[in-house]
């Protein structure tokens, strides 16, 4: 299940009607269980991001501002909604298990691409539904991450 945090639907709006600057490109990070993301996270620091490292880099994975990184946009007039998805990503495990060490991976968030890793705004997240870890070798894949707007 995703949720919108109430920072991420600040900065949509601020960047829809404020035309202020978006971000060059978005990431997609995987944390761990220690803080669940909710409606009232702000950045990337009130979290525990899973360890770098076995092919798993700090930050996650760079998202451009495309129709190849967000691939999937639809308009849904029965159901009222619209919504956007993300292509799969994949991380693959290298020289030993991801995450190297800890918990596993249970959630996924979507952030802006602040410099500062810790000041990175969460903006959307996905419940992964249990502590994620594959061995080396093994691909840790989210498919069909969307964020759907209903109002």
């Amino acid at each position: 299940m995703a949720g919108i945090t109430n920072r991420g639907k600040y900065k949509f709006l601020d960047w829809l009607f404020r035309g202020t600057s978006l971000p060059t490109n978005f990431y997609i990070a995987l944390v761990t269980s220690a803080t669940a993301p909710v409606a009232d996270t702000n950045t990337k620091s009130e979290l525990t991001e899973i360890v770098n490292g076995n092919g798993y880099t700090t930050g996650g994975i760079s998202l451009t501002k495309n129709s190849t990184d967000f691939d999937v946009l639809t308009e849904d007039d029965a159901n009222d909604y619209s919504l956007v998805q993300l292509k799969d990503i994949v991380w693959t495990a290298s020289g030993g298990s991801l995450p190297a060490s800890g918990g596993g991976a249970r959630y996924a968030v979507l952030t802006d691409d602040n410099a500062t890793q810790g000041s990175r705004l969460i903006l959307v997240y996905w419940d992964l539904s249990s502590d994620r870890s594959v061995s080396s070798g093994q691909t840790l894949t989210l498919q069909n991450c969307e964020v759907r707007l209903t109002e």
